[in-house]
């Protein structure tokens, strides 16, 4: 062999040797890589189910054992809004965010876009429509909830009889029902004095319940915005708040309306000493809690005219409400595709979907998830979805429930006349940008 062949051939040999150990090298920091601990955190805004959250992160990591999902719970009446806004600003934002709807559009600039993900496609028509702008989805839809006056069956049938739900089909009925009760020494109601409950749910029906078409409710909005609405002649406002007026006659805080607080409401309405509590599913947990011998509740409309063929008197609240949103500011790649693998996990994955459904009580908004939570709110609200007996609410401001939540817990207290309320509402509205 001649020493030009010679060399030609070592040297082909030390190339061959280079790349292999080269791809071996790459393939060991690949491998170190992937087995890296990854933290991420989540931003809970669910309150009655941190705790329930923090077995879920558990379940999660099973699955994905290099990854270590830390729950933040926010702290009672503090909105969703004020936290994230200080985390940001401290440079801290927690990996995934537990919003309103109303608040997606004021971060999106500082989260992930998530059109690609392949959840995207089995979402239940309708519920990325808040939450897409501009063709980019930037949530993730992380519940079906909704609202009503919660009844309690075994104590109204313990104290009247037989009760079906189905009869109550105006406001007069539904005082009549209280009445019943009433002479029968059991407190009808309670009422909340909760800004969140007062101005984003109960007035938040005033809304919603302008028009079936939602585009006609933006529209409403837009006028009460320059101040071309009158409160005082809108016929579901005044419907809404002649219910509202029937149903602090009957309050079980009736004698100090804004004594109470939210952890009262689930021992009062479980343990008897009221029959109805106006409130959402989302109180399930600590109903069940409270009482768990007893299962037998559900959801009535809350009921704004005297007409039985008002849709709205047969019809609750309900739709897509706290949204998932993965931060793309202060977070790593890492994390982001992490906070990735949980979504697709509660979507896809058996021990995922359970763990959402069962464990947290949840409706999620997905096509291809066929579990049914088993507490019965979430059945009454299931049943009032396929009876097309549900309507939606628009996405208001996220100050609305603070500023138009104390107003309305004014009125509830007294303290103000509804022309005073209504001043104060279209006050507000004017300051809306």
């Amino acid at each position: 062999m001649s020493l030009k062949k010679f060399l030609s051939t070592m040297i082909g040999v030390v190339l061959v040797f280079v790349l292999v150990f080269g791809i071996y090298s790459l393939n060991i920091t690949v491998s170190k890589a992937g087995s890296k601990k990854v933290k991420i955190t989540l931003m809970s805004t669910k309150g009655e189910i941190n705790s329930q959250l923090e077995d879920v992160a558990k379940s999660f990591s099973k699955t994905y054992p290099n990854v270590n999902l830390e729950i933040i719970p926010v702290g009672a009446g503090q909105s969703p809004f004020e936290k994230l806004s200080t985390m940001y600003a401290s440079g801290n934002a927690p990996t995934i965010s537990m919003i309103d709807s109303s608040d997606v559009a004021k971060f999106k600039s500082y989260f992930l876009n998530l059109t690609k993900e392949k959840w995207v496609k089995d979402a239940i028509n309708g519920t990325l429509d808040d939450i897409t702008f501009n063709g980019q989805v930037m949530g993730f839809p992380f519940a079906i909830e909704g609202y009503g006056l919660i009844y309690n069956k075994q104590v109204i049938e313990k104290t009247i009889g037989k009760f079906n739900p189905s009869t109550i089909k105006t406001r007069n009925d539904l005082e009549n029902l209280f009445k019943k009760l009433q002479q029968k020494k059991v407190t009808p109601i309670l009422i909340s004095p909760l800004d969140w409950s007062l101005g984003a749910h109960y007035l938040g029906i005033a809304y919603g319940a302008q028009s079936k078409d939602m585009q006609k409710n933006y529209e409403f909005i837009k006028k009460l915005k320059t101040g071309k609405v009158n409160l005082q002649t809108n016929k579901v406002f005044n419907g809404l708040l002649d219910t509202f007026d029937m149903l602090r006659k009957y309050n079980y805080l009736k004698n100090s309306p804004l004594a109470g607080t939210y952890e009262q409401g689930p021992q009062l309405l479980a343990n008897g000493k009221v029959a109805f509590w106006f409130m959402g599913n989302w109180a399930w947990p600590q109903i069940k809690d409270a009482n768990p011998q007893n299962s037998e509740y559900g959801f009535l409309p809350v009921p704004i005219s005297n007409d039985p063929n008002d849709f709205y008197n047969k019809a609750i609240v309900a739709g897509p409400s706290k949204i998932l949103c993965i931060d793309a500011k202060n977070n790593s790649k890492a994390q982001q595709l992490a906070a990735k693998q949980f979504l697709n996990w509660l979507v896809y994955n058996s021990d995922g979907q359970k763990a959402w459904v069962y464990t947290l009580s949840i409706i999620p908004p997905f096509k291809n998830i066929n579990l049914t939570p088993n507490d019965p709110l979430a059945k009454s609200i299931i049943s009032y979805l396929k009876e097309g007996r549900t309507f939606r609410t628009p996405i208001l401001p996220s100050d609305h429930w603070p500023k138009v939540g104390a107003s309305m817990q004014k009125y509830l207290a007294g303290i103000i006349k509804r022309s005073q309320l209504y001043t104060e509402i279209k006050n507000y509205w004017l300051t809306v940008k």
